[in-house]
């Protein structure tokens, strides 16, 4: 299956082991349709917008049954999988963050920085 990545499973991050050498299909964005905040500064946290999206850098890759069902196991609480869409109209699975957990919790927005990586070059 493909899946895109946005967070600390990407190639120079600390979780990039989790996807147990899946292939990489290259580099990616979102649609101009979801917010990113740091959660716990440990991770991005995604949601789908209808209005005042952002398109979010990240990487695709093609994984195995097994690839995917480690990568679902070591992902941090609260997150959860769902399609979302490519800039380029295509639909792929990645790892979702309720929207009302970042609100309620008050994780900041880093929607300008464009994407994990970016923020945490900083």
């Amino acid at each position: 299956m493909r899946f895109f990545i946005c967070g600390s499973a990407l190639r120079g991050q600390p979780d990039h082991g989790n996807l147990q050498g899946a292939t990489f299909l290259g580099e990616a964005r979102t649609a101009p349709r979801y917010r990113l905040h740091s959660v716990n500064s440990q991770h991005p946290g995604i949601y789908e917008v209808a209005e005042g999206g952002i398109a979010i850098a990240g990487e695709l890759y093609e994984l195995s049954d097994d690839q995917h069902a480690h990568l679902i196991s070591t992902e941090p609480p609260n997150l959860y999988e769902a399609p979302i869409e490519l800039d380029d109209g295509s639909r792929v699975n990645a790892m979702i963050y309720p929207r009302e957990l970042v609100e309620k919790l008050g994780w900041p927005d880093i929607s300008h920085f464009g994407g994990w990586a970016a923020f945490k070059a900083g």
